[in-house]
């Protein structure tokens, strides 16, 4: 069976230099807020072209602490509306409405998934403060314009880049492009930690010292809260070992663009929708997205075949329990993509034979 995503031996590709940041952790026994979170935060920051970095527990707390600092600086208010792409992971939407904020959710463009940039105004009310665009599957939406949207109508733009480290549009680099980014270092990512983790990056130095407090209890000073904040830390064993990581990024996304491109132009099956790249963006793969009409047929075939898939996602968040209050919502182009799309296995460690192999058993692919 050739796996979806082989964790396990990518990430033995770094066990020496994981066991070595391990034992010096373990010498020192600093394990919260000490050094190696330092480091990483200042490299990440860099990597990004952001002036701040603040690692945090994971990708949802990341989203939901940039908005409660937004509260915080008088920026949000309770009530206030936040318009997000309705193609999105859950979490997106969530960290919106644990906020006391309104989701507003608007239909993707089909051809790239991401937010269609086009309706994005025609959804701006009296009420709207911001636009929370997500980065989906390895690439970004059109920053160019969302950006010239926002600054007409004086919104702030959060990026959630949970699926694109390293990804770009133009010369930005997802992370560095916003107002503020939201990032996932979930062990699946691009740049997976062995655990959860998450990190914000910014430009802006009142949001960055904010959350920093928020982070940590609501402080900047033991025992002395300033707000009433969480729990929410990168531990230095993270860290340290997405330190490691965060070298080989640039090298590791490479090799899945390679993948990608065998993909798109060795797939030639008419049943099968590839998934495009904006000319503007630079993509980097998180996962290689098809959609076919007979969605659940094609990948019990692959399966039998000995190629494991994953659905990207099977139910939208408008229609999830969570949001009952969303079930009488149409999104046509939303819930079309959902019940087409399947993920075919792309990493750093995949051989070309599975490569090989993947692209002739769809090739010969019919229902």
């Amino acid at each position: 069976m050739i796996p979806f995503l082989d964790l396990k031996k990518i990430n033995l590709q770094y066990e020496s230099s994981f066991k070595d940041v391990l034992n010096q952790i373990l010498n020192e026994g600093w394990y919260i807020l000490g050094q190696n979170l330092v480091k990483f935060e200042k490299e990440y920051a860099k990597y990004c072209q952001s002036k701040h970095c603040i690692g945090v527990a994971n990708g949802l707390d990341a989203l939901k602490l940039i908005l409660r600092a937004y509260k915080e600086l008088g920026v949000l208010e309770n009530g206030d509306e936040i318009i997000v792409p309705s193609n999105t992971y859950i979490a997106s939407i969530l960290a919106i409405s644990d906020n006391n904020l309104v989701p507003i959710l608007v239909e993707p463009d089909l051809a790239t998934y991401t937010i269609d940039v086009a309706l994005i105004e025609e959804n701006i009310t009296s009420k709207t403060r911001g636009v929370l665009a997500v980065s989906l599957y390895g690439q970004t939406p059109d920053f160019t314009e969302i950006i010239r949207i926002a600054k007409k109508h004086s919104l702030k733009v959060i990026e959630d880049a949970a699926q694109s480290q390293g990804a770009r549009h133009h010369d930005l680099i997802s992370g560095g492009i916003a107002d503020a980014s939201g990032h996932s270092f979930y062990p699946g990512k691009n740049l997976g930690a062995l655990g959860d983790g998450g990190a914000i990056t910014t430009n802006n130095d009142d949001l960055a010292n904010v959350v920093l407090a928020l982070r940590n209890y609501g402080s900047h000073k033991k025992y002395e809260n300033i707000y009433k904040g969480f729990n929410s830390r990168l531990d230095d064993i993270q860290a340290a070992f997405l330190t490691v990581k965060l070298k080989d990024l640039d090298n590791s996304n490479q090799s899945r663009s390679e993948i990608a491109n065998r993909y798109l132009n060795e797939i030639k099956n008419p049943l099968i929708t590839l998934p495009v790249q904006a000319k503007a963006n630079k993509h980097v793969w998180h996962v290689f997205v098809i959609r076919t009409s007979n969605r659940d047929h094609l990948q019990d075939y692959l399966n039998q075949n000995g190629i494991q898939t994953v659905i990207h996602y099977p139910i939208p968040p408008h229609r999830q329990q969570a949001y009952s209050e969303m079930s009488k919502m149409t999104f046509p182009i939303s819930e079309k993509i959902h019940n087409e799309v399947l993920s075919l296995p792309i990493s750093p460690v995949m051989s070309m034979y599975q490569v090989d192999h993947v692209i002739d058993v769809i090739n010969k692919y019919s229902n």
